[in-house]
């Protein structure tokens, strides 16, 4: 029998401070800046003094990017723009640094972490700190069996969990989540027309690596079939992501809640890690006060499960490539909230002048001819 009981999240998890926000607001209410000339920026900032419990908010100095990698057994039925089981393609790019999140993490000096939960290769083939949390390789055939039983289930929910609080203990102040999957998008859809009550067509979009008109068909399919062996389990969120889900769903789920749990804010990326969010609203309803959307992948599934949550996309760039991209993209928007909140003056405060940059020093050379040199996480 587990001991595992997602009721319990209910209790567990608190909104952010509504009267450290309402202190945070009167604040900015006498900054010199005009309110609402900043924009969205302000209410960031307000948030953030929330889920801080700080007036003036701390800077955002310890971000990190978590991604949680898994391949899909649904892939088999062609209805993903790359090949079934390379998803440790995916990871290896990111650890080589060639992938568009190791690009963009490395340029902003944000650390990136990867998190195997059931890639289909070789354990040995990649970090023994990547693989250590995995619980299989690969997963079900959603349209036509289980994805995982209820015990991989639990321990890819437990890990989740698990890796909440790590992050939550060294320090990190806000997480960039998203997946490195194929055949991801399939599921997460499965996951939000099932708790939406909607069809299959509706949530059907083209994936990261973009499907021609036959594999969205062939999705579309696939998503319908899903959605019958989903809706008897609606009841139980973990029957549900053992049935129709997957290990890095059901890790996302864990570790989003647990995020919650500590109050440590979360960016989210696409349809993926939109949709673990839905199932852990279902869970525990206050925990979505916790998140961010980080921006609008064009997936139809994402949008519905963000409207579900009550979550505005922070970005609409037309970024479908994944990998925690968009939401890190996001994150320099976060930043500045931080920083706009936490460093401009109060009417009538005269501001503390900026220390001049020393020779040598990020943001100016020694010799006034060359370049200042860049620095990388």
């Amino acid at each position: 029998m587990s001991s595992l009981n997602l009721d319990d999240f209910t209790d567990r998890i608190q909104r952010p401070h509504g009267s450290v926000r309402r202190d945070a607001e009167a604040r900015r209410e006498r900054l010199a800046v005009p309110a609402g000339s900043l924009g969205r920026l302000d209410e960031l900032g307000e948030w953030l003094a929330a889920a801080q419990h700080a007036v003036p908010v701390r800077p955002l100095d310890r971000p990190k990017v978590v991604l949680f990698a898994a391949d899909h057994g649904v892939a088999a039925l062609d209805v993903s723009g790359r090949p079934a089981g390379t998803a440790s393609w995916l990871v290896r790019d990111v650890l080589e640094g060639v992938s568009p999140v190791a690009v963009l993490a490395r340029r902003q000096g944000v650390p990136v972490r990867i998190v195997d939960m059931g890639l289909d290769c070789e354990p040995e083939a990649l970090p023994a700190e990547v693989t250590a949390r995995r619980v299989r390789g690969g997963s079900g055939r959603i349209d036509i069996e289980d994805a995982l039983t209820a015990e991989e289930a639990e321990t890819a929910f437990r890990a989740g969990m698990e890796i909440a609080d790590e992050e939550a203990d060294a320090g990190t102040d806000v997480v960039v989540l998203g997946d490195l999957s194929v055949g991801g998008t399939t599921p997460a859809a499965v996951l939000v027309a099932a708790l939406c009550g909607t069809d299959a067509s509706v949530v059907t979009g083209r994936g990261g690596a973009g499907i021609d008109d036959l594999a969205w068909m062939r999705k579309c399919a696939a998503i319908r079939d899903s959605l019958r062996r989903a809706r008897p389990v609606l009841g139980d969120q973990l029957k549900l992501l053992a049935a129709v889900g997957g290990a890095d769903l059901a890790a996302m789920t864990g570790f989003l809640l647990q995020c919650a749990v500590r109050r440590t804010p979360v960016i989210l990326d696409g349809v993926v890690s939109a949709a673990a969010a839905l199932v852990a609203q279902r869970a525990a309803f206050r925990a979505p006060d916790w998140w961010l959307a980080g921006h609008s992948s064009g997936e139809p599934a994402q949008a519905k499960a963000l409207d579900r949550m009550a979550l505005e996309p922070l970005l609409d760039h037309g970024v479908t490539v994944g990998e925690g991209v968009g939401a890190l993209l996001a994150l320099p928007l976060v930043r500045a909230a931080a920083a706009f909140a936490a460093d401009l003056p109060e009417i009538g405060e005269s501001p503390a002048p900026a220390k001049p940059a020393e020779p040598g020093e990020p943001g100016e050379s020694a010799d006034p001819a060359e370049p200042a040199e860049r620095t990388s996480g």
